[in-house]
This record gives C-alpha cells, sequence and structure tokens, in this order.
C-alpha cells in the first residue's frame, strides 16, 4: 500500500499539482488522503526527485484554498448543508462541538483542527456558517494553518525519506505513523480538556 503511494507521487512536475489538488480536496471532501500524499511527495523529495521549496506550498496553498472553499460553503449554503450533510447523530454532535468551540476559542481551533482529519472540514464549514465569525478573521489564521500543515507533512516525509532513501516505503510509513500519533495526540488532549471543563 505504502510503496503504491509513493509510487504515485513521482519526481515528475505533475506531482506538485497533484499534491496541491489533493489537499484541496480533502479540506472540504474528507474522504480524499491529503496527509498520505504529502507525506509520500515529502518521501520522494527526500530521495532528491522533487523540489521542498515548491512542494511545501503546493501543500499549504491547496490547504488553505480548499478551507476557503468550506468556509463559503457554509457561508452561503449553510442550512441546505448541514441538513444533507450533517443529518446524523455523530455529525450533528461535532458540529455543535465546532460551533460552541469557535465562540469560545475560534482562531486557536481554526489552527488545531488543521490537524484533525474530518474535523478540520466541519470546524471550517461552521466558521462560514457561524455569521460571527467574520472571513477576514478566518483568513488569517487558516493561512497560518495551511502553512504550519504544509510544512509538517511534508518535512515528516522528507525526513523519513532520507533516513530510508534505499526502501522510501519504510520512510513514508514511518512518517505516516508519526502523523497518526499528533492526531491522536491532539485528540487526547481536547477529550481532556473537555472533560476537565465539564467536572472542575
Amino acid at each position: 500500500m505504502f510503496e503504491s503511494i509513493v509510487d504515485a507521487v513521482s519526481g515528475s512536475n505533475w506531482s506538485y499539482l497533484i499534491v496541491f489538488a489533493i489537499a484541496l480536496l480533502d479540506a472540504f471532501f474528507p474522504i480524499v488522503p491529503s496527509e498520505a500524499t504529502a507525506i509520500a511527495a515529502g518521501v520522494v523529495a527526500g530521495a532528491g526527485d522533487l523540489r521542498l521549496e515548491l512542494l511545501i506550498p503546493a501543500a499549504a496553498l491547496g490547504a488553505i484554498l480548499g478551507d476557503n472553499v468550506s468556509f463559503a460553503g457554509g457561508h452561503f449554503l449553510g442550512e441546505r448543508v448541514t441538513n444533507r450533510f450533517f443529518s446524523g447523530e455523530k455529525a450533528r454532535a461535532r458540529l455543535a462541538w465546532a460551533e460552541r468551540m469557535l465562540a469560545e476559542r475560534g482562531g486557536y481551533l481554526i489552527v488545531v483542527a488543521r490537524f484533525i482529519p474530518g474535523g478540520r472540514t466541519v470546524t471550517t464549514f461552521t466558521a462560514g456558517f457561524v455569521k460571527t465569525f467574520r472571513w477576514r478573521r478566518f483568513i488569517v489564521f487558516d493561512v497560518i494553518a495551511g502553512a504550519i500543515w504544509g510544512a509538517y507533512t511534508v518535512l515528516l516525509g522528507y525526513f523519513g525519506g532520507k533516513t530510508f532513501e534505499e526502501e522510501p516505503w519504510k520512510g513514508l510509513l514511518l512518517a505516516f505513523g508519526i502523523a497518526v500519533a499528533v492526531t491522536v495526540a491532539i485528540e487526547a488532549y481536547r477529550h481532556l480538556r473537555r472533560r476537565r471543563v465539564a467536572h472542575p
């Protein structure tokens, strides 16, 4: 599996566009594997077949543009999209959580949610849906989030690829494992913090 992801992001110039497009799509269509793709591209860059200085901006810009599509969806389509795509109990609970957290923490949440697959879509959509959260405020924190995410995912793959130059799939596996661990740590911290607030 991991070898096929590395092979899909080859050393061609199309790879930058692929990373950009998948990061963009994943922001509002979370079935697309943006983390795995950006990490795989970083592994290829570690082997010297892609340029790091082009790869990081491609991932970051795709993520930022995708987040803004999700924000616009919340702003312009709001209730219709909510009724159609967030109709389940779990989805509604996530939406309510994102709305509550945006009111309390705002920009901090935009940055942190970028590292939670699925959670970022709900958060950016809700930011657009909640009329009190203006786009001018959103874009500042979203640019920060996208830049950090782009550098983080690509560099994970890059250093993993450098470490395992002869077997790049091992570098991808290591980098992907670290990314999953970071996501789990963020989710665990968020869960513990919420419990502390609920039971002081």
